[in-house]
C-alpha cells in the first residue's frame, strides 16, 4: 500500500470518515434552475469575504479628526474622519483599491438579492414546511444578519450620504421609550456624534456579524439539507421519498465551481464598468451638513419609507413625550419581520397540515399562500419605492405632498388587492390544468352535431403532457378552489 493510502487508511479508523464520504459522492442533487438561487448567495458571501480582507489592510476605524492631503485636490485641505480620509487613499492612491472596493459594495448587493429571491423561492414551493421549518429561521436570521451588515459596511466611511443614514437611525433608536438614551450613548460613546461609533461598527461588521454568519451558514446550506432529504419538484421518479438528481461528485462539484467562477467574474465586470458609492462627490460627514436626495442601498429602503409615510404625531405619557411618528414605522416592520419569520408555524397551524413534506408545491397550487407572498412583496415594494417619494416627485414634476399621500393610500390597500387578484389567478390556473386534464387541448375547430348544437372539437394531451401535468399538479390543483 502506498504512503497516501496508508494515511487515509489510518485516518479513516480514527475519524470514521470513508462510510460518511462514499455516502456524500453518491448523494443525489435535484438541477431545476431555482435551486442555484441560494448558491449564488453563498458564492457572493465569499467574495464578499475575500474582498473585504483586502479591504481591511487599508482602512482606519478612527472618527479622528485629520486635514487631507491626498491626490484627491477638490477635498485637499479639508478637515475630515481618519475613516473617510483612508477611505479615499483606498479608492483612489492605492493600486486596485476602488476595484476591490466596487467589488465588495456590488457583491453586497448581490449577495442581499440573491437571499430575498432564495426565501421567495422556498416561500412560494413551500420549501419551509415540516421538517425543514429551523432551516427557514436560520435563513430569515441570515437575512437579517445580511442587512444589518450591509448597513454598517456602508456606514463605515464617514461621508455625508451615510452619515446621513447613521443619524436617522440614531433619532430612531433614541425615540424607543426608556431605553433609547442609553443605546444611543452606548453606540456613540456619548453624544451624537461622538468618536466610537465608527470603531464599534467596525467591530460588529468584519467580527460579530460576519462570525454569526460563517456559524450559521454551514448549518442552513450544508449541514440540515445534508441530514433531510433534498426537496424537489413533483418530476420524474421525484417523490416524497426519493429524488432524482445528478449525484454530488464529480457532477454537482464540477457545475457548482465553474458556478462560483462565474458569479465571481459577474461581481468584478459589474465593479469594473459600473460605478457604486463614488464616496468622493459626497464629502465628509458633518452634522450641520444637509444632503437632498439620499438614498441608502435598497435593501434598506422599507424603513425610510416607512419614516416618510408616517405623519410626525407626537403623543405626552406619564410626563414622556413619544415619538409616535418614529414607534409607529418601527413596531409595523417589527410585526412585518416578525410574521414573515414565523410564517411556517401560522401555516401549519392555519391549515392543520402537519405532514413531512419533501415534494414542493407548485405557487399555483396554494393560492392563499401564494396571495399572501405577493401581498408581502407588494408592502415592502410601496416602503422601498416611498424611499424616493422627493426624487420620484422631482423627476416626473409631482407634487412631493401627491406622491406621500399616495404611498400613504396604497401601503394598507395594495397588499390586499395584490391577495385577492393573485389568488384568482392561481384559482383560474388550477381550473385550466383540470380542464385540460378532463377535456384535453382545444383545436379552434367548431364543428356541428346531429342535433345542431355547436361544439368545438378537442384532442387529447399528447401522454407524455398529461403525465407531467397529472405529476405536477398532484392532488393539490384538484383541491376545492379556495384551498391553501
Amino acid at each position: 500500500m502506498s504512503a497516501t493510502g496508508s494515511a487515509a487508511t489510518a485516518l479513516d479508523q480514527r475519524l470514521g470518515g470513508a462510510a460518511f464520504a462514499r455516502r456524500a459522492i453518491r448523494k443525489a442533487f435535484p438541477d431545476h434552475w431555482s435551486f442555484m438561487l441560494g448558491e449564488i448567495a453563498l458564492y457572493s458571501f465569499v467574495v464578499l469575504l475575500l474582498s473585504g480582507v483586502f479591504l481591511t489592510f487599508f482602512f482606519k476605524p478612527s472618527m479622528a479628526e485629520v486635514v487631507y492631503d491626498g491626490s484627491y485636490a477638490p477635498l485637499r485641505g479639508t478637515e475630515m474622519s481618519e475613516a473617510y480620509a483612508s477611505t479615499l487613499r483606498l479608492s483612489l492612491d492605492v493600486r486596485g483599491g476602488l476595484l476591490m472596493r466596487q467589488v465588495h459594495h456590488w457583491s453586497a448587493v448581490i449577495f442581499v438579492a440573491a437571499i430575498l429571491a432564495h426565501l421567495m423561492r422556498v416561500f412560494f414551493t413551500g420549501a419551509f414546511r415540516k421538517p425543514r421549518e429551523l432551516n427557514w429561521l436560520l435563513g430569515f436570521t441570515l437575512f437579517t444578519l445580511a442587512m444589518a451588515n450591509g448597513f454598517t459596511g456602508y456606514s463605515l466611511p464617514d461621508d455625508l450620504l451615510s452619515g446621513t443614514g447613521i443619524r436617522l437611525i440614531i433619532g430612531a433608536v433614541q425615540a424607543i421609550p426608556l431605553a433609547g438614551t442609553y443605546i444611543s450613548f452606548f453606540l456613540l460613546g456619548g453624544e451624537f456624534p461622538g468618536t466610537d461609533l465608527i470603531p464599534r461598527f467596525y467591530v460588529l461588521h468584519v467580527l460579530l456579524v460576519p462570525g454569526l454568519m460563517l456559524a450559521l451558514v454551514p448549518v442552513h446550506a450544508i449541514i440540515l439539507p445534508w441530514v433531510q432529504k433534498h426537496t424537489d419538484f413533483r418530476r420524474g421518479r421525484s417523490t416524497e421519498k426519493a429524488v432524482e438528481g445528478k449525484p454530488f461528485f464529480p457532477v454537482f462539484m464540477a457545475k457548482t465551481g465553474a458556478f462560483f467562477l462565474f458569479i465571481a467574474g459577474v461581481t468584478v465586470l459589474l465593479a469594473a464598468f459600473f460605478q457604486i458609492n463614488p464616496i468622493w462627490q459626497y464629502g465628509a460627514y458633518s452634522p450641520t451638513a444637509i444632503s437632498a436626495g439620499t438614498q441608502p442601498d435598497w435593501y434598506l429602503a422599507f424603513g425610510d419609507g416607512a419614516l416618510r409615510l408616517m405623519p410626525g404625531w407626537d403623543v405626552t405619557f406619564a410626563g414622556h413625550t413619544l415619538a409616535l411618528g418614529v414607534l409607529v414605522p418601527l413596531l409595523v416592520i417589527t410585526v412585518f419581520f416578525t410574521g414573515l419569520a414565523l410564517y411556517p408555524f401560522l401555516e401549519a397551524r392555519l391549515t392543520g397540515d402537519r405532514g413531512v413534506h419533501h415534494v414542493l408545491d407548485r405557487p399555483r397550487d396554494a393560492a392563499n399562500r401564494t396571495g399572501a407572498g405577493v401581498a408581502g412583496i407588494v408592502f415592502y415594494g410601496i416602503l422601498w419605492a416611498a424611499a424616493g417619494n422627493d426624487v420620484l416627485a422631482e423627476t416626473f414634476h409631482l407634487s412631493l405632498f401627491a406622491t406621500t399621500w399616495f404611498f400613504r393610500v396604497a401601503l394598507p390597500a395594495g397588499p390586499v388587492i395584490a391577495f385577492e387578484v393573485t389568488r384568482r389567478i392561481c384559482l383560474g390556473l388550477q381550473r385550466r390544468d383540470m380542464l385540460l386534464l378532463k377535456h384535453g387541448i382545444e383545436t379552434g375547430i367548431i364543428v356541428r352535431e346531429l342535433s345542431g348544437r355547436y361544439a368545438e372539437r378537442t384532442r387529447p394531451l399528447p401522454e407524455e403532457s398529461r403525465a407531467a401535468l397529472e405529476r405536477d399538479s398532484g392532488q393539490a390543483a384538484i383541491r376545492a378552489p379556495g384551498s391553501t
